[in-house]
């Protein structure tokens, strides 16, 4: 907490109108009483999340194709970054500071550790996922995922759970993980995806 504490919003660190980090604590994790001590050092849970888990050739063999007016733009900078942010607030309708900032590093300091794309319906765009690779893992993390309500059950979300699993098989990474909302699961365990646990993001604003 010092750590993040002591540095400002551009770094990461506590901003007005955002959290300043976030500890995602899952089922697995020891010690048992961890979620107390979170919150007893000022940590704010939210709703729980499904961790789960698919097999990448499988999800990357899908026969998707894009719903009638959209394209698939992948994100290489900032502007790119900002149509995603503003995929982002139309699908959840909360702003997070945090998240662009966290991108435009990894795209700036390693940008074979993360896909960003972004579904445009013309200049609109109305959804957004990432795609996050750690160096010698067997697993890459799907993130993201939100589509604007107005265009929700037209396929988009599967068509990028798609679409990264076969930038995943590319990269010969096995495995993709996902922490799921309750609006994203009964979709991905159509796709294959299995249940593993679950997860709680314990957010800390300082």
């Amino acid at each position: 907490m010092a750590h993040f504490g002591a540095r400002g919003p551009a770094e990461g660190g506590p901003a007005e109108g955002g959290p300043g980090f976030e500890w995602k604590l899952y089922t697995h994790d020891r010690p048992a009483d961890l979620g107390d001590r979170l919150r007893a050092a000022g940590f704010v849970p939210e709703p729980a999340e499904t961790l789960m888990v698919g097999r990448t050739a499988d999800l990357a063999a899908l026969p998707v194709e894009p719903p009638e007016g959209i394209t698939l733009l992948r994100v290489t900078d900032e502007a790119g970054v900002d149509l995603m942010m503003a995929a982002h607030d139309r699908a959840f309708g909360v702003e997070r500071p945090r998240i662009k900032q966290a991108v435009l590093a990894e795209l700036r300091e390693d940008p074979d550790s993360i896909e960003v794309v972004v579904a445009m319906a013309g200049e609109v765009p109305v959804s957004s996922a990432r795609l996050e690779i750690r160096a010698g893992s067997d697993f890459a993390g799907l993130w993201g995922g939100g589509t604007d309500p107005d265009w929700r059950g037209r396929g988009i979300y599967r068509l990028l759970v798609a679409h990264r699993a076969r930038i995943a098989a590319e990269r010969g990474i096995p495995y993709l993980q996902v922490d799921a909302m309750d609006d994203s699961r009964p979709i991905l365990e159509r796709l294959g995806f299995g249940v593993l646990g679950v997860t709680v993001p314990y957010i800390w604003q300082g």
